[in-house]
């Protein structure tokens, strides 16, 4: 058993160094007043799976500790009965209790293990679930949450910190339970051999709950430093090793290695000074058992004879005293443990906490089919830690219309189309789809109506028909093949080793930028939407497959609303109307020809993108 606990406790720190793990979700700030308790109680109110038949296992627990604890009777019984100097040896009795002791052994070992496969169960449920809920409720959070969060937090509260969670509960919380049981058990059978010496036992073990409450609460302060020490040192890797073309290619190497080893001695700092609450309570515990034991001795010595106590019932003392010693012991090593999981559940809790902005309606309004109209009206936006991004936004785009937005960097234009995806709501102002509030259509119409293509053409770790039919997943691979065919792009699936069942890599890595936003309007034109929401397909990509790109964004745009954020102004260029933004406000309207003659803020973007564009 202890060689088992070392292995659980080494595993959990091996998981604790592979796992990634980061601090708070905003900024690390946490109320340095949180206490184990105040967590407890918080987690057990979003984890009712805890609850459970908690009665149950509690009633398990209790039939083992009562299973140990019939040792020390029948050994008390055998020396009292069966070794009476009055009646002489009665091996019968003797041959009876080792048998009725062999018996109760093999009982208590099974109902150890039943009662430890259902409280693993238990807990094992409950990570599940608490995993679900975060991972969930992670999905509903706005744009601006995600928007603030650094790269991986979220991640990691739905891994690393409930990992730490999920180690905690299959030993830890099995030894709270289980150990206590037997504490107060042991307890009440001492009781009734001798209060008084319970009472010596009681007293010599009661200073120890104030320095264990003391330990305890450094630890907890400690463990919640270590887990965002551990945080920055993964955080600091994760970037190192996904930024490494850039670092060899500007010679960072010895600034990041700085940076990582800066992390890594603040991680080594926070981890020694967390240990060396935990060292204190081997000493601690070894003084207060030998104090107990020894006490025990003494005063049994002294008043055993005046209180009618037997031989038997002094050794059988001495024995619970040893019982009481194990669990005592065993809580007092599994307090490092309870910590860093208290620690954990207290960043899942924080992610729970996050209030979800995008409500979604309940039974909300359908959208028809065919091209979407759109009216924004009075719009305003902007994120917690920043100003307004958007001001006062007004607009009308028919439907079927291919809308181009432009403008500088920062003047808010992704904010804008991310916003008609209602991947974030307005802090003021309405925005209408076909006349209904976009609060206020159904979820599911909303997805199947309004899609949009981000600039990066994200794609998952599978195969491009795949990808394709993440879109719509009831249709079939025959849909795939004609979604590229619509598009013009049949010639590009020829060129791949294996189709449409090309393997795309993490992230489509095994696809250049160019391809991957092929892949991406190809799942776009199998969702068929009426709204069809672009950034920029083609700011990043070669020649060659920027004419492809047009040609089939051409065939994509026919039969629905588009509207193209357009970093290129060759996509302006071929829209029906132009939008210009200019630090948050709509300050030009109108198509490629009459904005230019304005010499205005458009005319300017497209006189310097000439400009970078012309052949010198």
């Amino acid at each position: 058993m202890k060689q088992e606990r070392q292995t659980r406790r080494a595993t959990r720190g091996e998981v604790g160094q592979v796992i990634p793990a980061i601090s708070q979700l905003n900024d690390g700030s946490e109320d340095n007043r949180t206490g184990a308790l105040t967590v407890l109680r918080r987690g057990l109110s979003v984890s009712p799976e805890l609850r459970s038949g908690a009665t149950i296992t509690v009633m398990m627990a209790l039939i083992v500790a009562v299973g140990s604890l019939a040792i020390p009777i029948l050994i008390q019984q055998i020396l009292d009965q069966g070794l009476n100097t009055e009646t002489g040896l009665r091996t019968g009795f003797i041959y009876t209790s080792c048998a009725i002791a062999l018996g109760i052994i093999t009982f208590v070992i099974f109902a150890q293990r039943a009662t430890y496969n259902r409280l693993v169960k238990v807990a094992e449920t409950t990570i599940l679930e608490l995993r679900i809920r975060v991972f969930h409720h992670l999905q509903k959070l706005s744009l601006a949450d995600h928007q603030e969060a650094r790269k991986g937090i979220l991640t990691a509260r739905v891994t690393s910190d409930i990992e730490t969670l999920s180690q905690f509960a299959q030993w830890g919380a099995i030894a709270w339970i289980v150990d206590s049981v037997i504490i107060i058990g042991t307890l009440l059978v001492m009781a009734i051999y001798s209060w008084q010496l319970t009472i010596v036992v009681i007293a010599i073990y009661i200073p120890i709950i104030p320095i264990l409450k003391a330990i305890q609460r450094q630890q907890f302060l400690k463990y919640r430093d270590v887990r965002e020490a551990v945080s920055e040192t993964l955080g600091q890797a994760s970037e190192a090793v996904t930024a490494a073309p850039v670092i060899r290619s500007y010679g960072y190497e010895d600034s990041v290695r700085e940076k990582l080893e800066k992390a890594n001695q603040s991680q080594y700092k926070r981890q020694i000074k967390a240990h060396k609450f935990f060292a204190l309570l081997a000493p601690v515990m070894d003084i207060f058992s030998a104090m107990a034991i020894a006490g025990v001795i003494v005063a049994g010595s002294y008043i055993g004879p005046d209180i009618g106590l037997t031989s038997g019932e002094m050794i059988a003392f001495v024995f619970l005293t040893t019982i009481l010693i194990a669990p005592i012991w065993e809580l007092g090593e599994v307090l490092d443990q309870t910590q860093t999981a208290l620690a954990g559940w207290w960043k899942i809790l924080s992610v729970l906490d996050v209030p979800v902005e995008v409500v979604e309606p309940g039974i909300g309004k359908k959208l028809a089919e065919g091209p979407l109209e759109i009216r924004v009206d009075q719009l305003n936006f902007h994120y917690r830690t920043g100003g307004t991004v958007l001001h006062d936004i007004s607009i009308d785009i028919p439907a079927g219309e291919n809308i181009a937005v432009v403008g500088e960097t920062g003047s808010g234009k992704t904010t804008f189309v991310k916003l008609l995806a209602r991947l974030a709501d307005p802090i003021a102002g309405s925005i209408l789809i076909n006349g209904i509030p976009l609060k206020e259509i159904d979820t599911a119409t909303r997805h199947d109506s309004i899609q949009i293509v981000p600039q990066d053409g994200f794609l998952f770790d599978q195969t491009i028909c795949e990808n394709v039919l993440f879109a719509k997943p009831e249709l079939n691979e025959k849909d795939v093949l004609q979604a590229f065919e619509s598009l013009g792009l049949r010639w590009w699936l020829q060129k791949l080793p294996n189709g449409i069942y090309t393997e795309t890599g993490p992230r489509g890595e095994r696809l250049s930028v160019g391809e991957r936003q092929l892949v991406a309007l190809a799942r776009a034109q199998l969702a068929n939407p009426g709204l069809l929401i672009l950034d920029e397909a083609t700011s990043a990509v070669d020649p060659e497959t920027e004419v492809a790109l047009v040609s089939a964004l051409d065939q994509l745009s026919q039969g629905r609303t588009t509207i193209s954020v357009a970093h290129r102004l060759s996509t302006a260029e071929r829209a029906d109307s132009i939008i210009v933004f200019d630090k948050g406000h709509i300050v030009e309207t109108g198509n490629h020809e009459s904005l230019r003659k304005q010499n205005g803020i458009y005319a300017g973007l497209h006189e310097s993108w000439i400009g970078n564009t012309r052949i010198k």
